[in-house]
């Protein structure tokens, strides 16, 4: 699913079951040493992924490692992005020369829990999203809000080092077009690379609702 939201210059990899015969490299399962079960599996399901992914897009690697928050840590010229929810993994990676940034999202189609939407929304965004949930009731807006605010700070984090909150990214969905857009304040100059305004694309299918964003490379990294 992953793979019909991104340009074609990525590369990504989806699986819809466990990979239990998989093994993470050591220097990849360093991070789990404390880890429960189903921990265990879901990081194995999204490194098989990464470097399932690496390989179409031609540069293997040795070992994915976990960095700053958890965030892979991709080969030097490589982006990339993992996500997985029950049901569903996958990873997308691109070279650096042809994607700044990138940042995949699923999450199991559903409601979300009661009072979460308080949480992870604006104002505004509440607004739109009820009205959305009034209108076209078949789409679980609120969950595929949080996927794409989700997306958005999986491109945000690995250029700008820094956390980015839920409230501090507003985003406008389309239902129509399948697209939605992220606004984040200029907030000290801690954007290098990124425009004012991400652009990402959604799809819901089956018992899935999946987000990406891909940042195109500016002419001085190509």
């Amino acid at each position: 699913m992953i793979e019909d939201l991104v340009p074609g210059r990525v590369a990504g990899w989806s699986s819809f079951e466990d990979r239990p015969r998989f093994t993470p490299h050591p220097a990849e399962a360093a991070s789990l040493r404390s880890a429960a079960p189903a921990r265990r599996r879901e990081f194995a399901n999204g490194r098989y992924c990464a470097h399932r992914a690496l390989r179409r897009l031609g540069t293997p690697a040795a070992a994915i490692p976990a960095g700053d928050r958890g965030a892979p840590v991709w080969p030097a010229e490589v982006v990339g992005s993992i996500t997985h929810c029950p049901g569903y993994t996958a990873a997308a990676v691109a070279r650096r020369t042809r994607i700044r940034a990138l940042g995949i999202d699923a999450e199991t189609h559903l409601p979300l829990p009661e009072d979460v939407l308080e949480f992870v929304a604006r104002p505004e965004e509440r607004a739109r999203v009820r009205r959305l949930l009034a209108e076209r009731p078949g789409v679980h807006w609120d969950r595929l809000l949080f996927s794409a605010k989700e997306s958005v700070y999986k491109t945000w984090f690995p250029v700008t080092g820094r956390f980015l909150g839920f409230h501090e990214a507003s985003i406008d969905i389309d239902p129509d077009a399948g697209t939605f857009s992220a606004r984040i304040p200029d907030s000290g100059g801690t954007r290098p690379g990124l425009p004012a305004e991400l652009t990402g694309r959604w799809r819901v299918g089956g018992a899935l609702v999946v987000t990406a964003i891909a940042v195109p490379a500016t002419e001085g990294e190509r």
